[in-house]
């Protein structure tokens, strides 16, 4: 290290960490970055998963919608987003549900086959308008100071659409709005990402399908282009090219809020660094375990499933192309009465018997995390993310087992072939799939319960005086939070590393 004094000591090296990093190193701040592991990223970083096999997987994080622009320009963020024309299909029997971006009629076909006329369309174009309107209007606020509630009511500008997503249960308006089961379900999929909620009763669920639909104020979801190690890296950067110092193996144990040292611990020993400011990336139950408090425990919700495929499998359909159903967002008995079921057997402490999932394939819109051979020979990536598997489930001797098991299962169910006979093969044998439950992320990248979001996702403004001007501030005038558990965090978007920095230099 250059210095034991610094303007600023970021704690924990992801991407909203490196996001500060960035803005306040341009600024002029001594700047230093501490990351306990050996790389940087966090859960936004690419890796070859399974040895001898040349793909770069998104491991964790793996598309992007709300990283805003502006946080884009401001850096000077080298980044390619692609977006997807399929934005999902949803098999249903020997058919499925197609949402076309680039043909209206083909999407107005499916519509038909599935729920039997126009009346579901009509109102998903309508549904989406108003959710459009939303977007427009509140994204531009995440990178602002924070509105109280009555504030962002008055930027929405629209009761409908305030009553509806803020004030109602989620899982109630789209029963409301939509006739058919499939196409409920898929709408209410973007209130369970990563959340274990009943949409028809708790405002949680609301909170998530927010975020999933605001996005940069358009709620696309898109693909980077070289993984989610490419936001990353990028960002590393632009923050040493600034000036910041960035320390990887470097583990912080211990933060003073009243000095502002940190004590950290590395491969050299113990050493104690000095911050006019103290911006924790960290989960707030870690912060708080480091400042000597008892911390809340939340609560993660999901499995990931990783693959790589030999080929694309098979379809009941033979009307839609595999390229084109697995290039969006594929969803696996995710209807209404099949989330409502899994989420009740969950919720008694049971894997569901068939668990919702969704998956899609990065490289059939980045074909440049295969290496030059397997991309030749047909391969492709393939994400699973499974919804309503809480961390309870997973405190017994194979629970994890069972719960891939019948999460292979779901998928098999909706497919014309099993998916294992798909499924490529290391060069020692192995088949390239690894899961990923709410345990392993705790033990392997430190996020309390395994949850993605770091804790529950909050609302976009100020629900009292405690939530600050920028929405990270905490109760000591130099410790901020900078990760996804600040207020509008959550997600890859840069947005709490943005405020951070704005906190810092406002």
């Amino acid at each position: 290290m250059k210095a034991s004094r610094y303007d600023v000591v970021v704690a924990g090296g992801g991407h909203n960490g490196l996001v500060a990093a960035a803005y306040l190193a341009r600024a002029g701040r001594r700047v230093l970055v501490l990351e306990r592991f050996g790389h940087l990223g966090g859960l936004a970083v690419s890796a070859q998963a399974f040895p001898g096999v040349d793909a770069r997987v998104s491991r964790y994080s793996y598309l992007v919608s709300l990283l805003p622009a502006k946080v884009v320009r401001d850096l000077g963020l080298a980044l390619e987003l692609r977006t997807r024309r399929f934005a999902s299909y949803t098999p249903v029997g020997e058919t499925g549900l197609l949402v076309d971006n680039g043909d209206a009629g083909r999407t107005e076909s499916s519509f038909a086959a599935v729920t039997g006329g126009t009346k579901d369309l009509d109102a998903w174009k309508r549904f989406y308008a108003m959710t459009a309107g939303v977007a427009a209007r509140v994204a531009p606020t995440l990178l602002e100071p924070l509105r109280d509630r009555a504030g962002l009511r008055a930027v929405v500008a629209d009761e409908e659409a305030w009553r509806d997503l803020f004030e109602r249960p989620i899982g109630a308006v789209v029963g409301e709005r939509f006739g058919d089961d499939t196409v409920r379900g898929v709408v209410l999929t973007d209130a369970l990402i990563g959340t274990f909620a009943d949409p028809d009763a708790d405002l949680l669920a609301n909170r998530c399908f927010l975020y999933h639909v605001v996005g940069d104020g358009t709620g696309d979801w898109n693909v980077p282009v070289g993984g989610m190690g490419a936001v990353s890296g990028g960002l590393a950067a632009i923050a040493r090219a600034g000036g910041a110092e960035i320390h990887t193996g470097a583990e912080v144990v211990s933060i003073d809020p009243g000095t502002g040292e940190v004590t950290f611990r590395d491969s050299a020993g113990e050493h104690t660094v000095t911050g006019g400011h103290v911006l924790a990336n960290l989960p707030p139950a870690v912060l708080s375990r480091l400042l000597g408090e008892t911390p809340e425990r939340p609560e993660g919700a999901q499995l990931k499933v990783n693959m790589v495929l030999s080929r694309l499998p098979r379809l009941k359909d033979g009307s839609v192309d595999p390229r084109e159903a697995f290039s969006g967002t594929f969803h696996i008995n995710e209807s209404r009465d099949q989330l409502a079921a899994a989420y009740a057997q969950a919720a008694a402490g049971r894997v569901p018997d068939l668990p919702p999932a969704e998956v899609y394939c990065h490289s059939l819109t980045d074909p440049s995390i295969l290496g030059t051979d397997l991309r030749a020979s047909g391969a492709q990536t393939m994400t699973l993310f499974g919804l309503h598997m809480p961390a309870r489930l997973f405190d017994r001797d194979g629970a994890k087992e069972d719960a891939l098991r019948r999460t292979i299962a779901s998928i098999d169910s909706v497919l014309a072939e099993p998916i294992e006979s798909c499924l490529l093969r290391t060069p020692a044998g192995e088949l390239c799939l690894e899961a990923k439950t709410p345990v392993d992320l705790e033990r392997e990248a430190g996020l309390p319960g395994g949850h993605i979001f770091h804790r529950d996702l909050t609302w976009p403004f100020a629900e009292s005086a405690e939530d600050g001007t920028w929405g990270v501030e905490t109760a000591h005038e130099r410790l901020l939070l900078c990760g996804a558990g600040a207020r509008r965090g959550g997600g890859v978007s840069g947005i709490p590393g943005h405020n951070a920095a704005m906190a810092v230099l406002g």
